[in-house]
């Protein structure tokens, strides 16, 4: 991992998994509240119970963070997971028209702690593509075969000689 990489991850990452851990002991009430936005962004998740949902969004949360914090997974599953969290929290906003403009796209002023996670989803985006480092070694790594396949063509060329 490269340290650009790192850096992407690691904000986002320690955000997230802060407020899945601020989750964990959320009551009934808050998330019932929650659970109510949720269902504008995604309507399956009505037929959860509110305790249900609330501990599914605090590990949802924390996976997600984690995933983002933890070196061993790979930039691209990090971003894909990143890019799950924020495209739900991009469908809620922009399906509870309170939280847009007449627009349906500029953030009203409820809208705009949702309308942030935007950012988040530019975030997914760059890991999921890279950030060039890999395109670099698979470069060198195919000028290198290019330079064995060569040497093998002549080696052939000479013992058919």
């Amino acid at each position: 991992m490269n340290l650009s990489s790192a850096i992407l991850r690691a904000v986002p990452g320690a955000f997230i998994l802060n407020s899945g851990i601020g989750k964990l002991g959320m009551d009934e009430q808050t998330a019932a509240h929650l659970q109510a936005m949720a269902v504008n962004g995604i309507p399956a998740v009505e037929t959860l119970s509110p305790k249900q949902f609330g501990r599914l969004v605090a590990f949802g949360e924390i996976a997600v963070g984690s995933s983002l914090l933890l070196p061993f997974v790979p930039t691209k599953v990090a971003g894909l997971a990143l890019a799950g969290f924020s495209g739900s929290m991009l469908s809620m906003y922009f399906r509870t028209p309170e939280m847009t403009e007449a627009d349906g796209v500029r953030p009203s002023q409820s809208g705009t702690p949702l309308a942030k996670d935007s950012w988040m989803a530019a975030i997914a985006l760059a890991l999921i593509i890279g950030t060039g480092s890999g395109s670099r070694e698979a470069k060198k790594a195919a000028k290198q075969a290019e330079k064995r396949a060569v040497k093998l063509e002549r080696a052939l060329e000479k013992q058919a000689d």
